[in-house]
């Protein structure tokens, strides 16, 4: 069972998982700029401390429903890259067989995994619902999802919301409010200052964190599931970060200001995480380049494995499809 106090064995696991997904976004941008890639694809990067410090404060039991900034949530999880990669060129060997060259769909009930649904905030009405699933079953499980600020002004957001709160569902949301809903910047959408004030007209708990500081974002949405498990309804918890590129690989964000970009590259999840761990003497600059050098060699193998897995046979286009 997780605890409140990370171990120094445990921060050297979280940055293997935040240093793994960045060497993924960097290799999957590179990809898609050679020309290798197929179909779109979403940068991590700023997203990493989010993702894993979420992910790694639940338990195997619980389930979660990451979006397309989450990757390393997936890979905690339990899902190689070999897969996600695979899902990302297309391949028969991915996640959802090559259905969709992204990231929909790619969930792993058998990880605890529901995948992502493309059309935000689509994926929390289901997180409620299996929240609620819990409480039928009297099972002391958590389920938790993650959206954008975007999601935030959406209608299924506040019905959401109401329904897990009057139910007191265990259910965690994690807002991940990076400033940008595509190219529209959060403070022309509403009138408050955070998201996570909405909370109070539902009458759930609450919390802002730091979004770039990893041991931040874990320590809240422990708690928040500790709370779920005691019995005391959901928890929405704001993590301010920023997107520090566009909204997908085809978009050059050129309406987001450059001092803003400046301000958040300081910030920086990943650089900062490995220099807190220096000072700290949790470890040295050889283990963590050799954490590094991991991550590198099992991303360079997923994506040779990817490229070398087959295209899905046209035979199967119709496998898996329920309604037509």
């Amino acid at each position: 069972m997780r605890v409140a106090k990370l171990t120094n064995e445990q921060k050297l696991e979280i940055f293997y998982w935040m240093y793994l997904t960045r060497t993924y976004d960097d290799t999957i941008m590179s990809l898609w700029k050679q020309g290798r890639g197929v179909g779109g694809t979403f940068s991590q990067m700023g997203h990493e401390a989010i993702s894993v410090g979420a992910g790694y404060a639940l338990e195997p039991e619980d389930v979660i429903a990451p979006m397309h900034r989450d990757i390393g949530c997936y890979m905690l999880r339990g899902m190689t890259p070999r897969r996600v990669v695979a899902s990302q060129l297309g391949r028969a060997t991915s996640i959802n067989g090559g259905r969709d060259a992204n990231l929909h769909g790619c969930g792993d009930l058998e990880l605890n995994l529901i995948g992502f649904v493309s059309h935000l905030p689509q994926s929390l009405p289901v997180a409620v619902g299996v929240a609620m699933s819990f409480l039928y079953r009297n099972e002391p499980r958590v389920a938790m999802t993650f959206i954008g600020d975007g999601s935030s002004q959406t209608g299924l957001f506040h019905e959401s919301l109401n329904l897990a709160a009057i139910n007191k569902a265990p259910f965690i949301l994690i807002v991940e409010n990076n400033q940008y809903a595509y190219s529209t910047p959060v403070t022309t959408v509403m009138a408050i200052e955070n998201i996570a004030d909405r909370a109070a007209g539902y009458g759930i708990a609450s919390e802002i964190v730091e979004g770039n500081d990893v041991e931040k974002v874990y320590r809240a949405t422990k708690a928040a599931a500790d709370r779920a498990r005691a019995g005391d309804g959901p928890t929405l918890i704001e993590c301010k970060t920023m997107r520090m590129k566009g909204h997908a690989i085809h978009d050059g964000a050129e309406y987001v200001p450059q001092k803003l970009l400046e301000t958040w590259r300081k910030k920086d999840p990943v650089i900062n995480f490995e220099k807190k761990l220096l000072k700290a003497g949790v470890t040295d600059q050889v283990e963590l380049d050799e954490i590094k050098h991991r991550c590198q060699v099992e991303i360079a193998d997923a994506v040779e494995f990817a490229e070398a897995s087959p295209w899905p046979d046209p035979a199967t286009v119709e496998d898996g499809v329920y309604a037509e």
